[in-house]
């Protein structure tokens, strides 16, 4: 038996035809697809406190369900106590079957357990990339509140194909990631 995330079987039925009718591509090889997603979480304060970096680590490959890499400083900097290739943060890339299961997971179940939420942005890299910023990790269920020792935010980057925003926009939207000031 071969399984297939939902949202991948909602791209091939649904959105494909969508976006091809909506900007008039004509090869299905036109549309733009969602590449990746990429997780990244900065832990700035894992340079007084390495056990913060493990901990960082640990909620992000729970989280995505896959094993996240910590990301190192490039250069000195003095007045932050940093040294080169000192672990700073936490990242994780995602694809495929991964990358269409954790949009589900983020779309249907975290989005939902923000506080006070109104949308999100619609402000795109110029490229058709869109990265959104989580303030606490907590809004992810796979994450036990009673052992979070500090609040960390992350961001949360979809890379597409799209040639434009507005076309990553559509992509997005299409997938049901909920903006604010744009109409349905």
């Amino acid at each position: 038996m071969d399984y297939t995330p939902n949202l991948k079987k909602k791209y091939t039925e649904e959105i494909i035809p969508n976006l091809q009718k909506e900007f008039g591509y004509k090869s299905i090889m036109q549309v733009p697809k969602l590449e990746k997603i990429v997780i990244n979480q900065g832990v700035g304060a894992a340079v007084a406190d390495k056990k913060l970096l493990d901990i960082a680590l640990k909620e992000v490959t729970d989280i995505t369900g896959q094993k996240a890499v910590a990301t190192l400083s490039k250069k000195d900097i003095s007045n932050f106590k940093l040294r080169k290739k000192m672990p700073i943060g936490v990242k994780v890339t995602l694809r495929r079957e991964r990358m269409y299961e954790f949009l589900e997971r983020l779309i249907s179940v975290s989005i939902p357990r923000i506080r006070d939420f109104r949308g999100v942005s619609d402000k795109f890299d110029g490229k058709g990339n869109y990265t959104m910023g989580v303030l606490e990790q907590i809004i992810f269920p796979e994450i036990n509140i009673d052992q979070v020792s500090k609040m960390l935010g992350m961001n949360i980057t979809f890379v597409t194909s799209a040639k434009s925003d507005e076309e990553g926009l559509a992509l997005l939207k299409e997938f049901g990631i909920p903006f604010k000031n744009v109409n349905k």
